[in-house]
Order: C-alpha cells, then structure tokens, then sequence
C-alpha cells in the first residue's frame, strides 16, 4: 500500500513539472525574440538599381526598401545578387518596436572591379526562417545591369548612368513616404530606418 502511494505521488509530481514545462516552453516560444520570435513577415517592397549602364569598376548602389509586417524581431542576413551571385550583405535588424508596417530603407553597394562585362540581373533578398510567407522575401530587377569594359564607349544613343526600379505591385505606399523621409522618421507610413553597407562578398 505504502509502495502504490509513493508511485502515486511520484506519478503527480512527473506530471505538475511535465505541465510546468510546456506553460513555460509555450511562455518563451511566444516571446519576441524567442525560438517563436512572433509572427515574422518580412517583405522585400522596392529595390532600386543605380547605374544601370556602367564600366567595370564603377560602384552600382543597390537599395532595398522592406517592410515588417509581423510581430516578431530579429537579426538575419540581407543579401543582393547579380545573376544568382551573391555581390554585397550585411546584417538586417527589424524590431516590432518600429510600429506596424515598418518600413527599412537598406543600401548597398557592388564593387564591380574584376567583374566580367556583361548583363546582371540584381536581386535583393532578405530571408528569415520563421518568416510566415517567405514567397516575397525577394524581389528582382528586370532591367539589368550593364556593364562595358573600362574605357569602353557604350552605344550610339546611349550614356552611363540611368537607374532601373522594381516594385511590389501589391504595395502602394502612402505618398509621404518618399526616400527623402528622414531617418528614424516617427510619421508613418515612412521610411522608419535606413542603414548603409560598402561590405562585399
């Protein structure tokens, strides 16, 4: 008898730290910045490509405007790609904190030199794993870059310079948030934080 109660209160005991447990697995899962990190939804809205037409060795700048739509924070890794390889990244910060439907202006830029001439396809991305739609955690520029060699002249017709710009065409920003929004801005919809890279890779 005595035996059967011991086992019954050992039983009890596994069962209260059993339950104990995943109150709290679920606690920390639920907290920003936990193993949940809330509900992450990153979206790459704009990136914008300039000069379209250049010489091997010029800088092109590449700036991506993301917007968090989600709950979550974080830090990932935001990369941009010319033809599928990776060019330029840096880290990407975004914070709940920022206000709903934050936006992030984040600039980069691609040394070219020793790069062959050719068209390149640029493509920013910003990939997060616990992203809910990972679908739009890209975006892509059609018009490509140019790039001639150093000295060389380009086309009848044509100069260097020129800038290509690709859009969600789900998104329709508010007009006041132009790229001329200040930095940290408090008025939303706006450009909430803009952050720049030289880095390579």
């Amino acid at each position: 008898m005595k035996r059967a109660s011991m086992c019954l209160g050992a039983a009890a005991c596994l069962v209260l730290l059993a339950g104990g447990d995943a109150r709290a697995g679920r606690m920390f899962a639920g907290m920003p910045g936990g193993d949940g990190a809330g509900d992450v939804n990153l979206i790459v809205r704009q990136v914008k490509v300039t000069p379209v037409r250049a010489h091997v060795g010029d800088p092109v700048r590449v700036v991506a405007v993301v917007e968090d739509r989600g709950e979550g924070r974080g830090t990932v890794t935001m990369r941009v790609y010319a033809n599928g390889k990776p060019v330029a990244h840096r880290l990407f910060t975004y914070d709940d904190m920022d206000g709903p439907s934050a936006l992030y202006r984040e600039s980069f830029v691609w040394d070219t030199k020793g790069v062959k001439p050719g068209e390149y396809r640029i493509r920013a991305e910003v990939f997060d794993w616990k992203d809910s739609s990972p679908f739009d955690n890209e975006l892509e520029v059609k018009v490509p870059v140019t790039l001639l060699p150093a000295g060389a002249e380009f086309p009848a017709g044509q100069a260097g310079g020129g800038e290509a710009v690709a859009v969600d065409p789900r998104w329709h920003p508010d007009p006041r948030s132009e790229e001329a929004a200040p930095r940290n801005s408090s008025a939303r919809p706006g450009i909430e934080r803009e952050t720049a890279s030289g880095r390579t890779q």
